[in-house]
């Protein structure tokens, strides 16, 4: 099968997420939209700048992914909410026919420290490219995700940074849900679109439990989970997980933001969560690490040099299928951009993989089983 036959055609669907089967806590679904139908639980590969860094959008396909994320910062910076509206929608711009997510800019903009400065109504901030300034509103940066044609529009929120006191967390999360407030009035309903509310409220499970009613109160096609791997240790982002889902709807979906490694997708599945994002896999495979079904490899390390078997025998990318661990070792010792290439379509295959086996294991009532055996192959960071 050619890359250009794995391009599914994609039919349009009231938005909606449906239960399939449940094992405890953790659901198995279908996410329907304008764009297609998602199976659930689903990582999405980043996109930020309307690309997955090092892949086409066939290979990412081929990977298995069916959804991707956008941002909203950095896509407003360049090339332009308003260019890539002329030039016909995100969907068109990154030949992704499929669902993509946007990210509200709320984060990125957060972590420009000194080169911003935040208010009741939004954030004024400078660019980091060139310095020029920028105002991002609950309003604006809904307005921005409407232009780019966000399948999922995320609302615009603080991500409080951590740690944080009670009450600093208390004051950010509450303007927070005050900006989704106005970001779900900015709203544009279409069909098979969707807008998802973001809890906040740090490690304090108290007012994790008042932001998410607060959003419900509101009214979200979706709800997220935000303000998590900012430093609170996989434990505590474990608990707060934990705290929070039994306030968000049964009958919606629940995506956790920028987590994480594979072990935190095994256990944040276990404890209800739907849909995923993170740049580790593919920022890793710029940098020669590798996920595996046998842990993480370093593929800069001298073991790998003349070493003729595969990165991983159970995956079937095209790092896999086609090279040795020795050819990926000198595409990096070389700086052949190739080497990044092959590796993240390797990690991001791997990640699609795992949430495979995570979902038929849902649907087969046998996850504590299979989660229990994926952890027990992967070896520690060693290699």
């Amino acid at each position: 099968m050619s890359l250009a036959d794995t391009t599914p055609s994609y039919t349009a669907e009231a938005f909606s997420w449906t239960q399939v089967a449940t094992e405890g806590p953790a659901r198995a679904g279908v996410l329907h939209t304008a764009h297609g139908p998602v199976q659930t639980p689903v990582f999405m590969p980043v996109g930020t700048a309307g690309t997955v860094k090092a892949m086409t959008a066939d290979a990412v396909r081929s990977t298995g992914a069916r959804i991707v994320l956008g941002n909203t910062y950095h896509l407003m910076l360049r090339p332009g909410a308003d260019r890539v509206q002329a030039l016909g929608g995100l969907h068109k711009f990154m030949d992704w026919p499929g669902p993509i997510l946007t990210d509200s800019g709320g984060f990125q903009v957060m972590s420009l420290g000194d080169l911003r400065t935040m208010d009741a109504d939004g954030v004024t901030f400078r660019s980091h490219l060139d310095g020029t300034k920028y105002r991002l509103t609950p309003e604006s940066s809904t307005g921005i995700q409407h232009k780019l044609d966000s399948t999922i529009t995320m609302a615009f929120d603080e991500c409080t940074p951590f740690p944080a006191t009670p009450e600093q967390a208390a004051a950010s999360m509450r303007m927070s849900m005050r900006w989704a407030a106005r970001c779900r009035e900015a709203f544009v309903p279409r069909f098979g679109y969707a807008q998802f509310g973001i809890v906040q409220g740090s490690t304090y499970t108290e007012l994790r439990a008042e932001s998410a009613r607060a959003l419900t109160a509101i009214g979200f096609e979706g709800y997220a989970i935000g303000g998590l791997a900012v430093g609170e240790g996989q434990a505590a982002m474990f608990d707060t997980i934990t705290a929070t889902v039994p306030y968000l709807p049964d009958d919606r979906p629940r995506y956790l933001m920028g987590v994480g490694t594979p072990d935190d997708l095994v256990g944040a599945v276990q404890r209800g969560v739907d849909m995923f994002d993170c740049v580790m896999p593919t920022r890793a495979g710029r940098t020669g690490r590798a996920y595996t079904s046998r842990g993480v490899l370093n593929m800069r390390n001298a073991r790998h040099a003349d070493d003729p078997g595969p990165i991983d025998p159970d995956c079937t990318c095209p790092a896999c299928a086609r090279h040795s661990r020795a050819y990926l070792h000198h595409l990096f010792k070389a700086s052949e951009m190739l080497g990044p290439m092959l590796l993240t379509w390797h990690n991001l295959t791997y990640y699609q993989s795992l949430m495979r086996g995570l979902r038929a294991a849902i649907l087969e009532g046998r996850l504590a089983e299979h989660a229990a055996a994926v952890r027990a192959k992967w070896a520690p960071e060693s290699s």
